[in-house]
Parts: C-alpha cells; structure tokens; sequence
C-alpha cells in the first residue's frame, strides 16, 4: 500500500496568484460599476459648475447641468445618483425641503426622463442643508433637537422627491421614528412603489468636513452627537438597523464605511435586507490629499478601499470616486 507524500510545492497557493487573470478568476470579492452610487450636490444658487475645494473633482451644479451628469454616470455603467439640494432660502425649520420648487425636486424631474432605465434616483431626506441653524431637525428654544416635530418635515419632503420621480427617498437625520412616519405619508399620498433606504447607522463623525462645506450644512452651534450615533456603540447600529427594518426600511446603510468595517460585517451576518456603504467626503479628500503629497497612488489606494467596503458586505457603495472607479474597473 503506497502512501502519499506531500512536498513542499504541493500547496502552494501562490500558484494562483502570479498572473492577474488568475488572479481575478479566484476573486473572492468583485467590484462592479453597477454597485456604485454618485453623491450629486444641486444648488439653486449657482447658474454654472461651482467647484468643491475640499472633494477634488466635484461641484456644486445647477439644475441644467443634471442630465450631463446622468449621461456620464449612465455611460459608466453606475448604479445611481445620490441627490443632495443647497436652497435659496434657508429658515429655522427647514420647510424648504419640502419645496416642489426646490433643488432636488427640479433635478428629479430633469433627470427622470435622461437617466435611463438603469440609473437609480436616490433623494437624501434630511433638513440640515435648509435650516438656519444647520441641524438636521427642528430645534427646541432651548437649543435642543425637537425629534418627534421634526418627523411631519422629513415626511413632507419624501413624499414630494417621491411626487417628483425619487426611485428611493434616504433618510439621512437619525432621527427616532422617521422610517414609519415616512413609510405611512407615502403609503398615504399612494406612494407605495417608493422605497426607503435609511441612514440606519449614521455615526457623529469627524470624516464629514468637505461635505459640510460642500453642502453648506455645518451646525452652527453644538454638534449632531445627541442624535448621530456614538463612534463607540457597534451592537447599538445592529439595534438601530433592526428598528429601521421593523418600521418598513426597504434599505440600510452603514456611514461612515472605511472605520466601521466591523459594523458591515455584523450588519450583514445578522441581516438579509440590501446592505449599503458610504465611503464618505473625508474618507475621499483624505486618499486624494496623500495622493496629492506622492505618498499614495490614488488609483490603487481608493479600489483598495472600495473592495474592502465590499468584502465586509456591502451590496452598494455610496463613493465620490463613482465615475473614477468605473473607468478604472473597465481598464483592469
């Protein structure tokens, strides 16, 4: 009876790595143009491209610059248009955001018939870039977040992105409740096909900078850690995600993605429902600044990350490197 002898070689599994076909042949996690969605900023202030200092590569546009955008993401083959609206007025409640006049209504319905059957039209819903005071709800005199007045406002302004061509309204304000009060005005106003991606697990970051200038949101007095979530709490996000789904959250999405891989992969073990990431604005200006200085190179540096965003779960990445990572993914 012979017995097998292993050698050395027998198991090497560098076999499988020296060549980039075999490479991606064994890929256990793929990126895909499809899975990536394109933060837009539509500003009612501007009438031509206003470029964003802190996100290298973006700008604050006018509506009549949407369908270009459409156009290129469409022919980039990526999955959808996240819309965020900078005002022309601002108020202590922030009612305009429920203006059918307003920003991202305009742009819904200026790209609704340009953006094709494959792009995705996704309407952030939160109150912060149309209250005076830059907090994503209405404020009490004594400087405190009303939650529970805060809800009609979030639901006025879903129903009317959804009114205006919203394939998905994103509550983004973290505040308690907002899914089902958005859910029964749609549900309401004969909305149903409309879905809810929730901002399920939105952490008070500090990797939010360049969007706040970017979207003109800052607070202007204390921050959002009384209703973003504590850096600290993971099996808090898992509670969190689960009210979501429970109040009729068709979508979930974990933000920031790169620090809170951990929170993905909880997120998607326990879960089925689609599981979405955002790489957000500090995360971005972060790699294009070391890229800027030589110590990165930038192309392999933001695939690297989306990839691992995707390896820890994520079904959609949420990315100011949308149309780059596209174009790179189609070179590889």
């Amino acid at each position: 009876m012979s017995t097998l002898v292993s050698s050395p070689g027998r198991f090497r599994r560098s076999r499988l790595r020296r060549q980039g076909r075999l490479r991606d042949l064994v890929a256990e996690t793929r990126l895909d143009p499809s899975m990536l969605v394109l933060p837009v900023f539509v500003d009612a202030n501007v009438s031509a491209p206003s470029e964003i200092a802190s996100l290298p590569g973006h700008a604050r546009l006018p509506v009549r610059e949407l369908p270009r955008i459409a156009e290129k993401a469409s022919s980039a083959g990526i999955g959808g248009l996240l819309l965020f609206g900078l005002p022309g007025e601002k108020d202590e409640r922030g009612e305009n955001a429920a203006d059918p006049l307003g920003p991202v209504p305009m742009a819904l319905r200026a790209l609704r018939d340009v953006a094709g059957p494959d792009l995705a039209l996704i309407a952030d819903v939160c109150l912060c870039e149309y209250t005076t005071h830059g907090h994503c709800g209405a404020v009490t005199p004594e400087g405190t977040i009303d939650n529970d007045a805060t809800l009609p406002l979030l639901a006025a302004a879903a129903r009317i992105y959804a009114e205006a061509g919203a394939d998905l309204v994103a509550p983004s304000d973290m505040m308690d409740g907002r899914v089902a009060a958005i859910r029964h005005e749609l549900d309401r106003a004969d909305l149903t096909e409309t879905a809810i991606l929730a901002y399920s697990a939105k952490f008070a970051s500090s990797f939010y900078g360049p969007f706040r200038d970017a979207a003109d949101c800052a607070p202007q007095f204390g921050d959002r850690a009384a209703y973003q979530m504590d850096a600290r709490n993971g099996r808090e996000a898992l509670a969190e995600i689960a009210a979501d789904l429970e109040e009729g959250a068709d979508m979930f999405m974990v933000k920031p993605a790169g620090p809170y891989l951990d929170v993905i992969a909880a997120a998607r073990a326990r879960f089925d429902a689609p599981l979405a990431a955002y790489q957000v604005s500090g995360e971005y200006a972060a790699l294009h600044a070391a890229s800027a200085r030589g110590w990165i190179d930038l192309r392999r540096a933001a695939l690297e990350s989306l990839t691992g965003i995707a390896r820890a779960g994520a079904d959609m990445i949420v990315t100011y490197f949308a149309l780059d990572a596209a174009a790179w993914m189609r070179e590889r």
